[in-house]
């Protein structure tokens, strides 16, 4: 994908956006491996990063150029289970979940 320098279409936003969201996933996953100490925030951690990972991923799957490989395929059909996986994990180690 080729992008002008002030390019503001919504392709070259989602694009920019999903490498953002995927900069943070990872950051937010190392942090989780190398300074969070607390078991639960360690996973709440890594369940964030993934979230953003994933989704920064499936992101620039939809808004690429060339046609679709098999790596974007099992990015496709893997991404969202990870990421419901996350979601309901996070929901689950929530504060004040279940009482």
């Amino acid at each position: 994908m080729t992008h002008d320098v002030l390019n503001l279409s919504p392709g070259s936003l989602a694009w920019t956006a999903s490498w953002i969201a995927t900069g943070l996933g990872l950051g937010m996953w190392l942090w989780s491996w190398l300074g969070e100490k607390d078991a639960i925030q360690k996973l709440r951690w890594q369940d964030c990063g993934v979230v953003l990972l994933f989704g920064g991923i499936l992101t620039r799957v939809v808004v690429q150029d060339r046609p679709m490989m098999a790596w974007d395929w099992a990015m496709v059909l893997l991404g969202p289970l990870f990421i419901t996986a996350a979601l309901w994990r996070l929901a689950r180690t929530a504060d004040g979940a279940g009482r």
